[in-house]
């Protein structure tokens, strides 16, 4: 979007990285921001909120920015973990299995894999998310 902060390309990158070596994963442009899908179902989403734009991001996060945002799935029961309730995490409200997190200056990449990679097998055909070495709950 015109006149908007966009999510650097380095992050991007990074996240692609992570997510496009997962089983049939699009990476496409969002309404704002980039997101990666499975099958036209969005498992990830990375969001530049600034100067309060976003606003349903802005709200969700607490924030008018700058500030990068990460949005993603997890099942029901690791969302009441405590973690999932304080920063960098957040709770949006436009869907019940959705968790985001800022991105900040230490990210700690590995878990941000785990994440996704963990939001894409909910997500993909139960065949897709079996091809994915992923770690013991």
């Amino acid at each position: 979007m015109t006149g908007h902060a966009g999510v650097p390309p380095e992050i991007i990158a990074r996240l692609g990285s992570i997510c496009l070596g997962l089983p049939e994963v699009r990476e496409e442009p969002a309404w704002t921001g980039t997101r990666w899908t499975i099958r036209k179902k969005n498992f990830a989403h990375v969001v530049m909120i600034d100067a309060g734009w976003p606003p349903a991001y802005a709200r969700a996060v607490g924030s008018d920015g700058p500030v990068l945002v990460l949005t993603f799935r997890l099942p029901a029961h690791r969302l009441h973990a405590r973690r999932f309730t304080r920063p960098p995490f957040f709770r949006p409200v436009w869907f019940p299995d959705i968790a985001g997190m800022t991105l900040g200056e230490r990210v700690d990449w590995d878990e941000v894999a785990d994440l996704l990679t963990e939001s894409y097998c909910i997500l993909a055909p139960k065949k897709l998310a079996g091809l994915v070495d992923r770690p013991a709950p």
